[in-house]
């Protein structure tokens, strides 16, 4: 079903962008879920803003002793991806709908597995200093998260194909 008209089949008059939720945008009431996930799109984008200035002055600031200046090495990649969330959450502030937000965590997780992956090949940390294993349950640490990023480019393609597949797409070029 496409919000509540009744199923979509091969012979609506709906055009693709319609089943696909491009449709011209309603003024939400106050207290929607929509007007929830803008506010939440707009905080994820700020947080994210706020990590990228962490991120560009962290070493200037002289706050985390086992953090090497090999970290630089490992930015740009983080920049990257700190970017691509920021500008994802921002777009989402005026278009949401599942397919595109399917598309767009797929993208990212590939960002973020290529930002873990380089701080993992980086490794600006030295816990030399430290009795306690911390280089092995960082190493630990960053493949859990490659590994949960590939689970999470998994389950947004299965989203999306559930989402194109609702509204009423098929990869079938015969009518």
């Amino acid at each position: 079903m496409l919000m509540g008209k009744g199923p979509v089949g091969p012979g609506d008059r709906l055009s693709v962008w319609h089943r696909l939720g491009v449709t011209a945008p309603t003024p939400a009431k106050p207290g929607t879920p929509r007007t929830g996930r803008r506010f939440g799109y707009l905080l994820a984008a700020a947080l994210n803003g706020a990590f990228l200035y962490v991120v560009d002055n962290v070493l200037d600031w002289d706050v985390a002793p086992f953090l090497t200046d090999s970290f630089e090495e490992a930015t740009p990649t983080i920049r990257l991806v700190l970017w691509a969330t920021i500008v994802v959450n921002l777009a989402y502030l005026f278009f949401d709908p599942k397919w595109f937000k399917s598309i767009t965590q797929i993208g990212l997780a590939g960002l973020s597995i290529a930002a873990t992956v380089r701080i993992y090949q980086v490794f600006p940390f030295d816990f030399s200093a430290y009795e306690f294993p911390w280089e092995t349950l960082t190493r630990t640490i960053l493949i859990i998260a490659v590994v949960g990023a590939a689970i999470s480019i998994v389950v947004e393609v299965v989203r999306l194909a559930v989402a194109l597949s609702r509204a009423g797409y098929s990869p079938d070029p015969t009518p």
